[in-house]
């Protein structure tokens, strides 16, 4: 497979050089994350490669929270990194079993799964991002879980990403600080 890599400053670079042109054409590409990337990388990325902001409908939005984020010091303090990982639930085993793909955006706080459904965009966007495992649950008489070793494409990372912020960052309006 081929491999991408995103920097830091949101760019990516394919066999040594940048992508100038036509990023989605690396879309299937298997993505690796730079030392130093966290979620604001990811936003520098979009920014940078308006085509890749036309993959989801919730770019656009995230841009505009984004854009009024402050530069940098954006972290919450419960979290220690962001971690994008894929699960695969098996259902109903034996009887009449159905599967569940997705992938997922977690905090992650002491080497525990931290929710981030309760922070908005600015405690979050200078967090280490990290590209994770695979689980595999099997839900039937017992649960069985597994884990393994994944990769993730250019277009998971970014479909990931937005999916898991599009359900807990509301507009400013919808806020309540307390």
């Amino acid at each position: 497979m081929n491999n991408i890599i995103l920097k830091d400053d949101g760019l990516l670079v394919y066999q040594d050089r940048p992508v100038r042109n036509s990023p989605l054409m690396y879309s299937g590409f298997q993505i690796e994350l730079d030392t130093g990337c966290c979620l604001r990388s990811f936003f520098l990325m979009l920014d940078a490669y308006p085509t890749l902001a036309k993959l989801n409908p919730f770019i656009p939005v995230f841009l505009e929270q984004f854009n009024r984020c402050p530069a940098s010091a954006c972290s919450g303090a419960d979290i220690d990194c962001l971690i994008l990982s894929r699960t695969v639930e098996m259902i109903g085993a034996p009887g009449d079993p159905r599967m569940q793909l997705y992938v997922s955006l977690e905090g992650v706080r002491d080497e525990t799964v931290a929710p981030i459904k309760s922070y908005w965009l600015e405690n979050l966007l200078d967090l280490p991002l990290r590209l994770g495992s695979l689980k595999h649950l099997v839900f039937g008489d017992k649960l069985d879980a597994f884990t393994f070793d994944t990769v993730f494409s250019l277009f998971e990372l970014i479909d990931g990403i937005c999916w898991e912020l599009s359900f807990h960052n509301l507009p400013a309006e919808c806020r309540i600080d307390l």
